[in-house]
Parts: structure tokens; sequence; C-alpha cells
């Protein structure tokens, strides 16, 4: 009888031994998991802000001429709806697949959106905006400049 209720407890001590095991398993595949997409989000986020930056730097260069702005970075003319002025906006678009690699609408996962509205004012003030987004339409990156509309070619 001793030898069998031995036997029955060291069973009893493995299970729970392979139960607390599984346990901290789970958590630390979970932990794992959670700490890969923030990786990949935040490397979208670099790579965005790196993109939006570039494409600052053209737009500037160029004196904000669209056409050549359009040219330089290769991208297409295309509307954004700005949400600021609830309309929207003539300007570039720029498409780009999963590896940051210039793609086409159809397989790109982010695009890169450089455009510019007017204020309405009587300054004729020209708001350029910069957007970044996911194609599912997350905004990952947004800069914004103001010029004045003399200098702001379409």
């Amino acid at each position: 009888m001793t030898q069998r209720s031995k036997s029955t407890l060291f069973l009893i001590e493995q299970l729970i031994v392979i139960a607390v095991f599984a346990i901290c398993a789970v958590a630390c595949i979970s932990i794992l998991t959670a700490a890969y997409f923030n990786a990949n989000d935040s490397k979208s986020t670099s790579l965005a802000i790196l993109k939006a930056e570039s494409a600052a730097e053209v737009f500037k260069a160029n004196s904000g001429d669209m056409n050549a702005v359009m040219r330089v970075l290769e991208g297409t003319r295309g509307e954004r709806y700005n949400y600021i002025v609830r309309q929207n906006y003539p300007g570039v678009s720029v498409f780009y697949d999963n590896q940051w690699q210039k793609s086409n609408e159809e397989n790109a996962s982010y695009v890169l959106h450089i455009g510019h509205y007017p204020t309405g004012s009587n300054d004729a003030l020209v708001i350029t905006e910069l957007t970044v987004d996911r194609m599912t339409g997350e905004n990952l990156v947004t800069f914004q400049l103001t010029a004045r509309s003399s200098s702001v070619g379409r």
C-alpha cells in the first residue's frame, strides 16, 4: 500500500510540474509575439518618417512645384481626404510594398501623399501636408508645412 501511494503522489507531482511549465511557456510565447509585432510597428514608423522627410526635402528643393515633385519621387497624381478641412485635396501619391520598395497601388502596403490645399484665408496661405499611411487607412506619419500660394506650384 505504501509503494502504491508513493507512486500516485509522484505522478501528481509530475502533472503539477508539467502544468506549471506549460503555463510559463504560454506566457513566454505571448510576450515574444507582442515584442515581435512592436518591433515591426517601430520599424514601419521609422521608415515612414525617413520617406516623409525625403519627400519634404524634395518639395523644398523644387520650391513646391508639384510636377517636379512627382517626377523626382516617381509618384502619381492623387487625392487624399483631409479630416481637418473636410475635403479632398490634390497632390502626389507614392506607393510602397511591405519592404518599402516603390510599388503600384494594387501591390502597395503603404502610401506617401504630399499635397496642399488653400486655407481659405485672405493671405492665400497653402498648407502642405505629407502623410504616410498604411493601405488599411492607419496613419503612420503626418508633417504639415505652410507656404504662400505664390511659392507653391500646382
